[in-house]
């Protein structure tokens, strides 16, 4: 099962890179929360994103980008079903 995301977004420049961040983990991780209860269990106190986070910016290969992260989910799905079920 992947455990971190890509994501290629675009936001607007008068938003700080940072406070997209942590707008978005924090909105997700209430998300999350909300929809699948037993997570508040196996998180506890603790976080649901680990701290930090990897960006960079897009230019002429933003094509390149989009076909990176969308190989990588079919990458992942076949690993799923390859992973032994407990």
């Amino acid at each position: 099962m992947p455990d971190h995301v890509h994501m290629l977004v675009s936001i607007p420049p008068r938003i700080s890179v940072s406070s997209f961040m942590g707008y978005l983990k924090g909105k997700s991780a209430l998300m999350m929360s909300d929809k699948h209860a037993n997570l508040k269990y196996k998180f506890g106190n603790r976080h649901f994103w680990a701290e930090g986070y990897y960006v960079s910016t897009v230019g002429l290969n933003e094509a390149t980008i989009k076909k990176y992260i969308q190989e990588q989910e079919k990458h992942d799905i076949a690993l799923d079903k390859l992973s032994v079920k407990e």
